[in-house]
């Protein structure tokens, strides 16, 4: 007689189970997965921006080798410092914090909005910086010390008026993307009053300010942006995690636990102060944060706007954009921003002939 013996099957062990397209990464003790498109597109976004970089460093009225750039940026003895780390170094600089902060922005408000029109731009949170800071020149305050700290309180204030009134028990996208829509006519007429009371120096002055120009950004601007944008590191490496959780249903959210107003107005307030803070370096450049996250989405097929990419693709715009005004037309020289408006302006059309706010309609 013959047994048959039975070996007891191991005990099964939870298995997680991971979405398509990531990969899980290790570091130590901690783990994180990374959708890989979206890495190959960042890396490939790197390495444009860092060629528009030495592109930008290079062209201009005297074409400046790229071996000397590197020289210059080395901090070795050239030539070109004046041209290379006077002149041209600092205002690019600052367009590429400029770029990074809209880019972040713009992601973060869309996110929370889930709608390609809810762009610091459209719903009047640049306006509202642009009429605090544009106030404040016609009165006397000129100093670019003291203007990005007062486009942030404009920003935020302007973003709590648009917030309050679009709250009706829940944040539907649409109402708030029209009532943002109109705070920002209203605000823009806000500082057309404020330049004709002004003197005419000044408001010209503030008139190109409007526009979006790194004209005249130095390492002062730059040292005061990079200090905030260091400062909110930590959000917006919370926010890259937060994202996960701010397109719920409010109904989801309750069944796990998770405080989804807090989430979103988080979101919504770092949003507001980036997109406010690169107001008042250079100006409302337009469309930018805009543009930005919706491309970075496209390219990378993922389900939440990527940060890192928006941010990437924000400050080759702007990069890119000012060295476009300043060669195209030269000699003259045109405020980044009129580019940026121009590319943007088709794309805006574009997104309402579609009809993707009519889409996105649901509460936030």
């Amino acid at each position: 007689m013959s047994t048959t013996a039975t070996t007891p099957a191991p005990a099964t062990a939870a298995v997680r189970v991971r979405p398509a397209g990531y990969t899980l990464v290790r570091a130590g003790s901690a783990s994180f997965l990374l959708h890989r498109r979206a890495a190959l597109v960042a890396g490939a976004l790197a390495a444009a921006l860092a060629a528009v970089c030495v592109a930008y460093l290079c062209v201009g009225e005297r074409f400046v080798a790229p071996g000397e750039v590197l020289r210059v940026l080395f901090g070795q003895e050239s030539h070109s410092e004046l041209v290379v780390g006077t002149l041209r170094l600092p205002r690019m600089t600052v367009g590429l914090q400029v770029g990074l902060a809209f880019g972040v922005a713009g992601a973060l408000i869309q996110t929370v909005a889930r709608n390609p029109l809810a762009s610091p731009d459209i719903i009047g949170i640049s306006q509202g910086a642009s009429a605090l800071t544009v106030g404040a020149m016609i009165f006397g305050v000129t100093s670019y010390d003291v203007l990005p700290y007062l486009s942030v309180v404009g920003g935020v204030l302007a973003a709590a008026l648009v917030y309050v009134f679009a709250w009706r028990g829940g944040l539907h996208a649409t109402r708030f993307v029209l009532i943002g829509i109109g705070f920002a006519i209203a605000l823009r007429s806000v500082t057309q009053l404020f330049m004709t009371k002004g003197d005419y120096l000044v408001a010209q002055q503030a008139q190109i300010w409007m526009t979006g120009s790194l004209n005249g950004r130095g390492w002062e601007e730059a040292a005061t942006l990079g200090w905030v944008l260091l400062v909110l590191l930590p959000g917006i490496a919370w926010a890259a995690r937060a994202q996960r959780t701010a397109g719920m249903d409010d109904d989801t959210a309750v069944a796990l636990g998770v405080r989804l107003g807090r989430v979103r107005l988080g979101l919504v307030a770092l949003g507001v102060v980036l997109a406010s803070v690169a107001t008042g370096a250079a100006g409302p450049v337009d469309f930018v944060a805009l543009l930005a996250p919706q491309i970075a989405r496209r390219l990378t097929r993922t389900a939440q706007i990527p940060l890192v990419c928006s941010a990437l693709l924000g400050a080759v715009i702007v990069v890119l954009g000012d060295l476009l005004a300043r060669r195209l037309f030269s000699p003259t020289e045109l405020p980044v921003g009129v580019l940026t408006a121009a590319v943007g302006a088709p794309y805006l059309i574009w997104l309402i002939v579609r009809g993707h706010s009519g889409r996105t309609g649901g509460k936030a």
